[in-house]
């Protein structure tokens, strides 16, 4: 329970006087007041954003530009270069890339988006990381870049098979962007950042706007019947249906990417033998990952009954006795499917497509089963 110190040390996003007027139930988040849910409750607002379209308030990430000291958006991604295994080079103006900041033994350190906006870099990181990300991109690449922290935007992610028709009414171009297509765009007259992109396993888009302009862009998104808000609960839920992970729970700083099945974000450029190989921290072991298989591996895993497994529940290979031989990171009821689902690490060798595993709840092992990746198809417009 949060004393009055902690409740009121909390911060806030702009949206948050919206979320109590609609009825939001708050709760504490990486370090601000978020609404969980909203009074439709989390079941509605899951499936709500499968079918039709659910508006988030993400303000609490950071958003960060990197400007290249010599004018030359290539010089800003070949210094990022340095502190992620992806290709940057290679993202195009207009265009969004996945990544990851890696440490010297190949862990991670965040997961982040990187898009190019032609003369700079703009990046999207994760909320409990953002001043840590802030500071490893200063004391790493100031000599090159100015890294300039955009603290004065709200971000908002309108995500599912309807956002495309919303959105399209205040912004023209809207329809015609595709998966991963990022950059200045007019929404309802203001100007914002527009990314078709999301983490919900949906079509969608994320709107950076001026923090100014955010409670009355997130007010004219919700008077379209189409929309409702949606909370951190249905977003989770939503995330790990689409089989994504969550920072600090299914990815951390002793997870490499090819344990993480991360594999297809990094480019064959910075792999052995490519253009760029290496020259990322944590080379050395994620690249031996590459070549040689790493120990352990992310799975999904489906159970046979309708009880969640959570997060922290321990794996065995047998029903009973038996040394663990892996852990839950991520588990909860699916409501697309109206069954549990759960991700995990497990040893590489128990990792094949429906390997029979037990996890342990209460005190009982019950059976799960090595099920592919999303639980729910994705729906990205390619």
């Amino acid at each position: 329970m949060l004393s009055r110190d902690d409740q009121d040390s909390l911060k806030t996003t702009p949206l948050h006087g919206l979320h109590v007027a609609l009825g939001g139930k708050m709760v504490p988040f990486a370090g601000y007041d978020m609404p969980v849910q909203h009074p439709a409750g989390v079941l509605k607002e899951h499936l709500h954003t499968r079918s039709q379209a659910g508006l988030f308030d993400v303000s609490h990430m950071g958003q960060i530009a990197l400007r290249p000291k010599s004018g030359k958006v290539e010089d800003a991604a070949r210094a990022l270069e340095r502190l992620v295994p992806q290709d940057i080079v290679a993202v195009a103006p207009g265009r969004q890339r996945y990544a990851q900041f890696t440490n010297a033994d190949g862990g991670i350190l965040d997961d982040l988006m990187v898009a190019s906006f032609g003369d700079h870099l703009f990046l999207v990181v994760n909320a409990a990381c953002k001043e840590e990300d802030e500071a490893h991109l200063r004391a790493n690449l100031s000599n090159d870049c100015i890294i300039d922290s955009l603290t004065e935007r709200a971000l908002i992610a309108l995500q599912g098979p309807k956002a495309e028709s919303v959105l399209a009414k205040l912004c023209a171009e809207a329809p015609t962007m595709k998966f991963m297509d990022a950059g200045p765009h007019k929404v309802a007259g203001i100007d914002c950042f527009v990314s078709r992109s999301g983490y919900t396993g949906e079509d969608g888009f994320e709107i950076s706007v001026p923090a100014g302009d955010a409670e009355r862009l997130a007010k004219t998104l919700l008077d379209n019947p189409d929309v409702m808000p949606i909370g951190l609960g249905a977003r989770d839920s939503l995330r790990l249906e689409g089989g994504l992970c969550l920072y600090g729970h299914d990815i951390d700083t002793a997870t490499t990417p090819v344990e993480a099945a991360l594999e297809w974000s990094v480019q064959k450029s910075r792999r052995t033998g490519g253009a760029r190989a290496g020259g990322f921290p944590g080379a050395e072991k994620i690249l031996a990952h590459f070549d040689q298989g790493a120990a352990r591996r992310r799975v999904g895993l489906r159970t046979e009954g309708r009880a969640p497994v959570r997060e922290g529940a321990l794996l065995f290979a047998d029903s009973a006795g038996g040394e663990p031989i892996g852990k839950v990171t991520s588990g909860s009821f699916g409501p697309s499917l109206n069954a549990p689902v759960a991700m995990g690490y497990v040893p590489t060798a128990s990792s094949a497509l429906g390997t029979n595993l037990f996890a342990e709840v209460r005190g009982q092992r019950l059976p799960l089963t090595v099920a592919a990746m999303p639980f729910v198809k994705n729906t990205y417009k390619r």
